[in-house]
């Protein structure tokens, strides 16, 4: 095999980035053979814009079953995810899934356990982990050389989204289309991130507002208190409704802080560890020395063309992917974790109770009430596919 032949289930907004980048030569060990929509208007899009040579299909099981590809790539509704990706493995094919992996951690369970009895590559589009500030944080985070992580705080609040974005599917922001609302659709990114580089939360307390700001039934303003196994704590907070928002993450750690805030990282290093410090200095005000750090890093960030990339190097020639397909739980349980704590208005441990959890989302799934007023609307398609923290 010289290339991997793709074939992409869902070529609406993300689904057709990916397919620009291959056929532009983005990704120069893979080859575009196969789209799927189920709408009649995104086909035809595929018809005008894709070469002649690329198979077009109603559905993804129709293009799953054909068995014209090596590999898929899953962009479709957040529920059916594991789907596809589970009867891809059936039918011998690599599987790579857009965020999230899911919408509740059994179904995200069930996909990793068929990923385990095959040996196709299974990978997630995780693509902000290709970004080297947050490789940068991960690196200096896990090297464990300034000690444990104390506190972690994100303040992510520029996911800013209109009524016209949330109009403009009858899925969005309905617990029976998208699963969720922020935490599911904008935010999976951020929590894989956070688990990525310090850790999976062991304590979730968290208060979801459900159509604070929108006309919509699930919840666009979370905040979200986090306790770690190692005593550790921290907030996440998120919105869109907020304009024009805020991105900062700050990880303090024993000798040292990191501060990512507008796509910059700052580091200030402690000359000595403050746990040392609190109990053997004798000046009761004094607080330990330090001094700013400047940063060095490799400036790369691929995005999703480095995820695609690592996707086809891992198939063709075994070099590692940016994302293990099975690391998608972590994020879908802490999202489940903070949907869980909101709804019973208390802290959850984690794992999540995942039959209560999926006894709740039910419950709301069935009240989902149907969209009257879904309206077409153009999303700068290029822009929100190549940016490096939009999703």
């Amino acid at each position: 095999m010289k290339k991997v032949r793709l074939g992409i289930i869902g070529v609406g907004n993300m689904g057709s980035g990916h397919a620009r980048s291959i056929i532009e030569g983005k990704v120069p060990d893979m080859e575009l053979v196969a789209v799927a929509d189920l709408k009649e208007s995104r086909r035809t899009w595929a018809k005008e814009t894709l070469p002649e040579t690329v198979q077009i299909f109603e559905s993804g099981d129709a293009l799953i079953e054909a068995r014209c590809c090596d590999a898929v790539l899953v962009a479709v509704p957040h529920y059916d995810h594991p789907r596809f990706v589970i009867k891809a493995f059936e039918y011998g094919l690599h599987a790579m899934s857009e965020k999230p992996a899911g919408v509740y951690t059994r179904q995200v369970r069930e996909m990793n356990e068929a990923a385990a009895k095959t040996d196709r590559v299974f990978g997630m589009m995780f693509n902000q982990r290709t970004n080297h500030v947050y490789r940068k944080m991960h690196e200096i985070v896990q090297s464990g050389q300034y000690g444990a992580v104390k506190r972690v705080n994100w303040i992510i609040t520029d996911w800013y989204r209109t009524q016209a974005y949330y109009n403009s599917g009858g899925w969005r922001a309905t617990w029976d289309g998208e699963g969720g609302g922020v935490l599911t659709n904008q935010c999976p990114h951020n929590l894989d991130l956070l688990q990525w580089i310090c850790g999976m939360p062991s304590r979730v307390q968290a208060f979801c507002h459900m159509g604070k700001w929108h006309d919509i039934e699930v919840e666009d303003d979370v905040t979200a208190y986090l306790e770690f196994p190692n005593g550790a704590t921290g907030v996440f907070v998120t919105t869109t409704g907020d304009a024009p928002g805020t991105n900062r993450f700050e990880i303090t750690m024993e000798k040292g802080t990191l501060i990512c805030e507008n796509e910059t990282l700052r580091f200030y290093e402690l000359e000595e560890n403050e746990r040392d410090f609190c109990f053997h200095s004798p000046e009761g005000f004094k607080k330990p020395e330090g001094h700013w750090v400047e940063l060095e890093t490799d400036g790369k960030n691929p995005q999703h063309v480095g995820v695609l990339q690592a996707f086809a190097a891992n198939i063709l020639r075994g070099e590692p992917l940016v994302a293990r397909g099975e690391e998608g739980l972590n994020g879908v349980m802490l999202c489940n974790a903070m949907y869980l704590s909101s709804w019973l208005d208390k802290a959850v441990t984690l794992p999540v109770d995942e039959e209560l959890f999926l006894e709740k989302l039910n419950k709301l799934r069935a009240s989902s009430r149907k969209k009257d007023n879904v309206q077409e609307v153009t999303f700068d398609t290029e822009g929100s596919y190549g940016s490096s923290v939009k999703a």
